[in-house]
């Protein structure tokens, strides 16, 4: 049987295949899972198989007899020939030493939007000694950027740059075991804002704000209305009152927005932490969104006071923007976590409602805000 036809392919190694397919000059084949890499040399071979041919008898099963057929240096084709060199190398290859780990390592993370870290050993400036931080490991302790970290590590594989994390030992000089077995965010007790965001800074349409739907700690906010009706106005100019407020953790996200307004946005009181214009794709959009939103609240169970910012909710799907809503909430004897988003109507399940009416707003009246449709449940708790 031929040496690279599909049924001898599917009982290589991984390994075996991937030096095939560098010899066969395969971009990118270390990004496919096996299944698509027998297909992409298969199919640089021309798509032929062996199971087209004749099954070769006794004499043929040995490679070298096969380099004697058709007289004199064999006609094989050049593919094969690399292939059968390859496997006769594999064959006498020693066995490669089991994978240890490296030395400990100790940094500070640094999330990424994929859910992914990196621990910056030279923070804050990225270098070639970092160490990948799986998004499991992230996930599973609740990981946040600025956390230091300690763990053994392993040096990267011929496919990687960066050394990876083994495990995490401890968390800001705490073992890792007892924080991994601390309370998760969704099983704490939740309570109604009661403590308001002051808003006070002499701007109309934040005393307007203020005293029709008072923002809290822990409040679920959509700034709504129709094109043209200042969504992204109000948001920045809450978003310049907030960042003077040491005691909230702030983040800006802009997803599906205008290339412009990127620019608009940079430079302001309050960087992006996410800038996604409206080319990218709805489910990178809804990754950046959610990957920030996470990091919120591995805060706001650590006790403290987060706001995320996002601008806007109209281009991700409905059941993530609730899901990103319901996230908002203040947590009993804990922190809290704040949405204060823009969308054309209500989520659902919002806690507060800036409505705004876009006919004042294109004649530049601000507060161009609708007191008919703006609100706040439990606005008593908030009074003051």
């Amino acid at each position: 049987m031929a040496v690279l036809d599909r049924a001898s392919l599917e009982q290589s190694p991984l390994a075996d295949l991937h030096a095939i397919a560098s010899e066969l000059s395969l971009d990118g084949y270390r990004r496919l899972r096996k299944e698509q890499l027998i297909d992409a040399i298969v199919a640089r071979q021309g798509g032929e198989e062996a199971g087209s041919e004749a099954e070769p008898d006794a004499d043929e099963a040995s490679p070298k007899r096969r380099r004697g057929r058709r007289g004199g240096r064999g006609r094989r084709a050049p593919a094969e020939a690399a292939a059968e060199e390859e496997e006769e190398d594999a064959e006498d290859a020693p066995e490669p030493e089991p994978e240890q780990s490296d030395e400990n390592v100790e940094g500070v993370v640094e999330l990424l939007p994929n859910g992914s870290a990196f621990l910056r050993v030279d923070p804050p400036d990225p270098s070639d000694d970092d160490v990948y931080v799986s998004g499991a490991q992230v996930k599973r302790l609740e990981l946040v950027s600025g956390d230091r970290v300690s763990g053994p590590r392993r040096a990267p594989r011929r496919s990687e740059r960066f050394a990876s994390l083994l495990r995490v030992d401890t968390i800001n000089g705490q073992p890792a075991s007892e924080l991994a077995d601390g309370a998760r965010f969704d099983d704490l007790p939740a309570a109604f804002p009661s403590e308001h965001l002051p808003l006070e800074s002499g701007d109309l349409t934040l005393t307007a704000i203020a005293a029709l739907a008072p923002i809290g700690r822990g409040s679920r906010v959509t700034v709504t209305g129709l094109p043209q009706s200042g969504k992204t106005e109000v948001l920045r100019r809450l978003a310049a009152v907030l960042a003077d407020r040491e005691e909230l953790q702030l983040w800006l996200v802009l997803v599906g927005v205008r290339p412009e307004e990127v620019s608009e946005w940079r430079g302001g009181p309050v960087e992006p932490t996410v800038a996604l214009s409206l080319s990218a794709s709805s489910e990178a959009q809804g990754q950046a969104i959610e990957g920030v939103v996470e990091q919120a609240r591995r805060m706001a169970t650590r006790g403290a006071n987060t706001v995320v910012l996002i601008d806007t909710l109209e281009t991700v799907s409905a059941p993530l923007a609730r899901r990103v809503m319901a996230s908002a909430r203040k947590l009993v004897d804990g922190g809290s976590l704040t949405v204060i988003a823009t969308a054309p109507a209500p989520i659902g399940g919002e806690t507060t409602v800036i409505a705004l009416d876009a006919a004042l707003a294109r004649t530049g009246q601000f507060p161009a805000i609708d007191p008919a449709g703006s609100w706040t449940m439990r606005r008593e708790l908030l009074a003051g």
